[in-house]
Formats: structure tokens, sequence, C-alpha cells
């Protein structure tokens, strides 16, 4: 059966299988999602905020509330798309502001550069670089050398509980 799932703030709705997860949604219109734990639900590249029809997905299992907990941006209408699944209609979406980043070199790549929105961490959303802000080699210093941005290796030594 299919259920109608509406997203924000681009007022789009889409369809999505029952059961079919929050995260097919996203792909199916070609938002820019990281997906970098491969949909395990140990990461925040797939953060998003149930604006209403939360009782419409499944509950938030072990795993997904431990990833939140991590996310300092979190709130109690967070979710992780791909763990949220759709099961009646009614739910509306709505994606943080700002777009996730997989390592400091995407930030190295706009040096000299206006942040056109701003820029988060793929593991606690924090925001390493304010949209608007300009960016410069002192600030890629800074970032690099308050938070560790060896993606790749914290999802290799994390694991599936």
């Amino acid at each position: 059966m299919v259920k109608i799932v509406r997203l924000e703030p681009i007022a789009q709705e889409t369809a999505v299988e029952t059961n079919g997860n929050l995260l097919s949604v996203l792909i199916s219109k070609d938002l820019d999602v990281l997906r970098e734990c491969g949909g395990r639900g140990m990461c925040a590249t797939c953060h998003v905020y149930v604006k209403d029809g939360m009782a419409a997905l499944t509950p938030i299992n072990r795993r997904e509330q431990r990833t939140l907990e991590v996310i300092t941006s979190c709130q109690n209408n967070s979710r992780l798309a791909c763990q949220a699944r759709v099961v009646s209609n009614g739910v509306v979406v709505e994606l943080p502001p700002g777009m996730y980043i997989n390592s400091i070199q995407d930030i190295e790549a706009l040096i000299g550069r206006r942040a056109e929105q701003n820029l988060l961490h793929p593991i606690t959303g924090q925001v390493l670089v304010e949209e608007g802000k300009l960016i410069t080699r002192s600030m890629l210093k800074q970032i690099e050398k308050s938070t560790n941005l060896n993606f790749g290796e914290f999802f290799s030594r994390s694991s599936d509980v």
C-alpha cells in the first residue's frame, strides 16, 4: 500500500510503500543526502525533523536513539531518515538547514568564497561554517584542530549494535 509524505520547505509530496523508509523518499526527490554510514543509523547525514505525523512512523530503535543523542542540534521531532519507516499517511518532513560535508577537502575547495549555506559536521550536526561567512585557510585550520574529520575511520570502527 502506498503512503504520501510531504517534504518541506520544498513543498512537495511523494509516495512511498508502507514500511518504506524516509531515506528512500529523500533519494527519490534527488535531495542531497550523504548516507555516510550506508543507512545503518550510525551517522547524522540523513537527519530530518518530523513536523507532523511522528505517530505515522515506526518507533525509534536503540541504534537510532544512540545516534540522535550524539547530534547536538537534535530536537524531540528529530529522526534518522534511514531508520524511520512510514506506516500511515500524514508525515511532514523538513530537512535541517545546511549541508553535511564528507571531509575537510570539501571545505578546502571553497576557500575564498562565502558559504552558501551552513556547512555541517556529518556525525554531530555541528555547524562548521555559518551561511554567509567567508571561508579562509585560517578558518580551515581552526576547524581541523577543533574537530575530528576522519569520518571513514569512525564508520569502519563503529559496530552495528
